[in-house]
């Protein structure tokens, strides 16, 4: 490694974020940034850091994909039984982080995780490519696997199992959770360190807005 690590630094330019320019709503506060995201991120603006914990109380820290976003919470799809399905079967409480570099934000937000309807689970999956569906099958995400050519064999398998115009069925160890948010966090970079945080948090049945400290 030829770079210095400790003299990667970068410099925050970007414009304040001030207490009259929230929204009362945290979800509409994210939406807001999510759309800004959307137009200013070159990759994967719904990207996000889900952290979950472990029986052994060890976090584990993944990226996956956000694709749903209501007033109930944040909707995002896996194998039930991957390390992360695994986990939160045994402690239903996790964490997400949304970093946007180019807007110099990060969002992070906690709450309980909870499944999906087995419709909407259905209705995403038949949105997704054939070869997306098939490809559910033919994970056994987070499992050992012996090598390369085993998942090829699968893939064959699955993909002759499947062939033709018939709907492919969703596997039903696979679908969608929600995380239903009781904490926001909005953090807008500033320069010399002194950046603004915004944390939401419920309390007597609404949410509440407090600035922290960077």
């Amino acid at each position: 490694m030829n770079q210095d690590i400790s003299s990667l630094r970068r410099v925050f330019d970007q414009e304040a974020l001030t207490e009259t320019a929230l929204a009362e709503n945290p979800f509409d506060q994210f939406r807001q940034w999510f759309d800004q995201a959307v137009e200013s991120e070159p990759f994967d603006p719904n990207a996000m850091t889900l952290s979950t914990i472990s029986p052994e109380n060890r976090p584990a820290s993944r990226i996956v994909l956000l694709k749903g976003l209501d007033s109930r919470g944040l909707t995002f799809y896996t194998n039930y039984q991957s390390e992360k399905g695994m986990h939160l079967a045994g402690n239903p409480f996790a964490s997400v982080v949304f970093w946007w570099g180019e807007k110099q934000r990060q969002v992070r937000i906690d709450g309980v995780v909870e499944r999906v309807s087995p419709k909407q689970s259905e209705d995403y999956f038949h949105s997704r490519p054939r070869e997306s569906q098939i490809g559910a099958w033919v994970s056994k995400q987070s499992a050992v696997i012996p090598d390369r050519d085993w998942l090829s064999q699968r893939c064959d398998q699955f993909s002759e199992q499947f062939a033709g115009d018939e709907p492919i069925p969703r596997p039903p160890h696979w679908g969608g959770y929600r995380i239903v948010p009781d904490l926001f966090e909005f953090w807008q970079g500033q320069p010399s360190r002194l950046h603004d945080r915004f944390r939401y948090v419920i309390g007597g049945g609404k949410w509440n807005i407090e600035r922290l400290s960077p």
